[in-house]
């Protein structure tokens, strides 16, 4: 069974903010993202000039596109929050720090582990590792023989990636002037040169 994408707000708030939700959801469907997240994106929408679009995006979407995921306190989340972070589920949501990207993973995790595949959508690097631990932590129960799901990490170099030759960025030119906009919401994507988006060996593929 597969379960909906689950976005970080880094993503959703560059995506967003340029009005590209068509793009992301093209590519990988509906998807959903944790109250946390959603209150994140909410908060930095009005507090930071860049993404003063996002609200009406966002508020726009329809429950079939993007479903809220509740941050309750389930044993399931609660046991896979203790094992991500080492701390009590209390504990850590009494921290915002970084509090979205650990409830992507959380939330992931809890469908893996009663056997779905879910793709995790997390450009924090520090939120990506979490993710991929979860990942490894996956392949090595199902080497054992249990009935696990999977995760799979992907961030905004890749959904681009599958984007290309498409109808969103049909020739590398869409593709230079789509990650222009979006390195101008997000300072911490790297130049395009290292990317591969404009390389030979994606668009010989696609073209």
């Amino acid at each position: 069974m597969t379960s909906r994408p689950i976005i970080d707000a880094g993503p959703a708030l560059n995506f967003l903010a340029i009005n590209k939700e068509r793009l992301l959801i093209d590519v990988l469907g509906p998807i959903c993202t944790p109250e946390t997240v959603r209150d994140e994106v909410l908060q930095k929408a009005r507090t930071d000039n860049r993404f003063t679009a996002v609200t009406a995006v966002w508020n726009k979407l329809p429950g079939k596109y993007l479903e809220i995921l509740s941050d309750d306190a389930t044993p399931e989340l609660i046991a896979a929050v203790a094992r991500i972070t080492g701390l009590p589920f209390a504990e850590r949501k009494r921290s915002s720090r970084d509090l979205g990207e650990t409830m992507v993973v959380a939330h992931a995790a809890v469908r893996a582990f009663s056997g779905q595949r879910v793709i995790v959508i997390i450009d924090d690097q520090q939120g990506a590792r979490l993710a991929q631990a979860e990942r490894a932590r996956l392949d090595r129960l199902r080497n054992q023989g249990q009935s696990v799901g999977a995760i799979t990490v992907v961030n905004t170099t890749t959904i681009l990636m599958r984007a290309a030759g498409g109808k969103h960025l049909p020739d590398r030119a869409a593709m230079r002037a789509i990650y222009q906009r979006l390195r101008e919401h997000d300072d911490g994507l790297v130049p395009i040169s290292e990317t591969g988006l404009l390389g030979a060996a994606l668009w010989e593929v696609v073209q």
